[in-house]
């Protein structure tokens, strides 16, 4: 192809010419960048050798390409291979035939220069590499330009803070539908990544392949927490979802078990302060009531040992986030941030019902609003190669049932979030129902009748106190059951049980 300033080319293709080349640098900085020949000599690899599509075609789209008439051969050319057919000049004819945006000379003649022209089918990669580069420049002006304006703007509603985000939003979606994609794996690949798992949790004391959880049998039942995944930790209130929550995400960053990794942690906290979450993990590994911590209600020995603990955990990679109603947009990108600054490993987002929607979407209503998030959060999971553990509420119908363990049925708007979650987990502490049930001698019941009753209760109180079930109703690459584990109320700390399974040998 004769690639000199009097080659063919579509008259109303918005061809500009190189920076460089004619028309000054003032005229050259105005343009978009854009590179036609690339484009050119792209398209006549691809009509001369079809496999080219299947080689380099992925990273690019129609409008990834400057001139619109060559997105539009790009695009006929995608179809036709796509239907096994042969795209050529010749097959492309009949959809181009008089077609005024090639010209005079017509398509047959423009097709015939774009394959005359191709000096080496080998740098078709490249030709495509300087595509997408120049579509994503083009992206970032137009990108840079909508924020200028945006900034020059005085809306209520669009505060300053919330335009940054979206300025990020903007960023990552581009970066997001751009970023060619994993494609298809070898499955000798897949497997030598499956042997690698299979070997770090072998080589584990607790043989996990994942983030641990700190609770001995629930790292048996999930094997950790597990990159990519999406879970769900749910319970009503009272049940203490946020301390096990706490406990699980603290004891990951801080870790010092044999066969155990520790991670930098993000807390999402929508609901209590960053000073209160404070507290509460302050009061777990001090062993002090988080209600004396907070009223100063401190002996000397207690005062040393809240200083003691809290230089020890001060360094920790622990870091809380407690803006309210905070968008699943905005929690992203400061996870982003994160990790490309400091690292991360696991996310905890306190809870799922409290996130606003996506940046710039218009949910039909709350259901819709909350599959949004959940698929945003499991993408976010499966983006950053991290385990996320997405609190949420149940309904109030667990209330109405004698048996008030929850089940999947129970979560909140639950379709989306149980289809989307890889593991469902309910945390239940009968004590705490019991201790609100407390028996009264009924009408015309006698007091044999009623003691023999309240005995039955004592008895059944006592024995759940101190105790909680931690049950996996859902694990999409594993086994479901129930863990029983402890717990402290005035400490807010999940552990494990003190039975002969988890004592030492030597006890």
């Amino acid at each position: 192809m004769d690639t000199s300033s009097d080659n063919k080319a579509p008259q109303n293709g918005n061809v500009t010419q190189l920076p460089g080349i004619d028309g000054g640098t003032s005229a050259a900085a105005r343009e978009l960048p854009n590179n036609i020949q690339a484009e050119q000599n792209f398209l006549g690899a691809l009509l001369i050798d079809n496999d080219v599509m299947d080689k380099h075609g992925d990273m690019l789209r129609s409008e990834h390409f400057y001139d619109p008439v060559h997105g539009r051969i790009f695009e006929t050319c995608a179809r036709m291979i796509g239907r096994g057919q042969l795209a050529n000049p010749i097959t492309l004819k009949a959809f181009f035939a008089n077609d005024a945006a090639f010209g005079d000379d017509g398509a047959i003649s423009y097709l015939n220069d774009l394959v005359d022209g191709v000096i080496s089918l080998s740098e078709a990669g490249d030709y495509a590499k300087t595509i997408h580069e120049s579509y994503l420049r083009r992206e970032l002006i137009r990108i840079s330009d909508k924020v200028a304006v945006e900034a020059r703007q005085t809306d209520l509603d669009m505060p300053a803070y919330n335009q940054i985000e979206a300025a990020e939003q903007y960023l990552f979606n581009l970066a997001e539908n751009d970023t060619a994609e994993t494609g298809l794996l070898a499955f000798g690949t897949v497997l030598e990544k499956t042997v690698a798992m299979a070997e770090k949790a072998a080589n584990s004391d607790g043989h996990l392949s994942g983030v641990s959880t700190g609770l001995t049998d629930l790292n048996k039942l999930l094997g950790g927490l597990h990159k990519s995944d999406l879970l769900i930790l749910a319970g009503r209130p009272g049940m203490g979802k946020t301390a096990l929550a706490t406990n699980i995400a603290f004891h990951a960053a801080t870790t010092t078990m044999t066969g155990e990794e520790n991670v930098p942690v993000a807390f999402f906290s929508l609901e209590m302060s960053a000073e209160q979450l404070g507290m509460r993990i302050l009061s777990e590994r001090s062993e002090i009531d988080s209600e004396n911590i907070r009223r100063g209600n401190l002996n000397d020995r207690e005062f040393i040992q809240l200083v003691d603990a809290s230089n020890a955990i001060g360094s920790a990679a622990f870091y809380i986030d407690d803006t309210p109603a905070i968008s699943v947009s905005q929690l992203a990108s400061r996870a982003r941030r994160l990790k490309r600054t400091t690292g991360l490993g696991l996310i905890v987002v306190d809870y799922l019902q409290l996130l606003s929607a996506q940046f710039g979407t218009r949910p039909e209503n709350r259901v819709q609003e909350i599959s949004n998030i959940s698929r945003s959060l499991k993408a976010l999971a499966k983006e950053l190669d991290l385990p996320i553990i997405a609190l949420s509420q149940l309904s109030r119908a667990v209330e109405q049932r004698e048996d008030k363990r929850p089940n999947l049925s129970d979560l909140r708007e639950s379709g989306s979030i149980e289809q989307d979650a890889d593991v469902v987990i309910f945390v239940y502490r009968e004590e705490y129902y019991l201790g609100k049930s407390e028996p009264e001698q009924k009408e015309n019941e006698t007091s044999d009748k009623f003691n023999e009753r309240y005995d039955l209760w004592r008895q059944r109180l006592e024995k759940a106190n101190g105790k909680a079930e931690v049950i996996v109703a859902k694990q999409r690459h594993g086994p479901t059951g129930v863990v029983n584990v402890s717990f402290e109320g005035r400490l807010t700390k999940f552990q494990d049980l003190a039975v002969p399974d988890h004592l030492p040998e030597s006890f």
